[in-house]
């Protein structure tokens, strides 16, 4: 086989890597049981609902981001401390899954504010989602 059919390095695709991250550091197993690196509990991610009651004019507590342009859904995106939001357990990286029966995984980020501001009773269904949180923020502005 000649030399020069060999492909030049240079011309070969460029394969971008994700971020190299360290695997935590080792835990003795009597320690891993409550210790969050460890924690292999899958109900935090699990859907859960959230009630909170608003009086006119009250805030919620709470931002949202994303909507149907990220393709990716709602995310609560700030939680004010000590607000009822944050003591009802809303977090942020809570995937909105819906509102009040309003499904919320494909809707307007207007639509989804809309319906947040003008509800007195809000019943959100809520699961945590950390990886598609991040992901959301690195796509969008709002």
């Amino acid at each position: 086989m000649e030399s020069g059919s060999r492909i030049a390095y240079d011309d070969y695709p460029v394969v971008f890597l994700p971020p190299y991250e360290s695997p935590p550091a080792w835990i003795p197993p009597h320690e891993r049981i409550y210790h969050p690196d460890y924690n292999n509990e899958l109900t935090q991610f699990l859907p859960r609902t959230i009630v909170l009651k608003k009086p006119p004019g009250a805030q919620l507590g709470f931002n949202i981001r994303g909507g149907k342009a990220s393709q990716l859904g709602i995310f609560i995106s700030k939680v004010i401390p000590d607000s009822d939001a944050h003591r009802a357990g809303l977090q942020e990286g809570d995937q909105v899954l819906a509102v009040n029966d309003v499904d919320f995984q494909d809707i307007e980020h207007s639509k989804a504010v809309e319906i947040l501001k003008t509800a007195r009773e809000i019943i959100m269904r809520v699961r945590y989602f950390p990886y598609n949180y991040h992901r959301q923020r690195e796509r969008t502005v709002h």
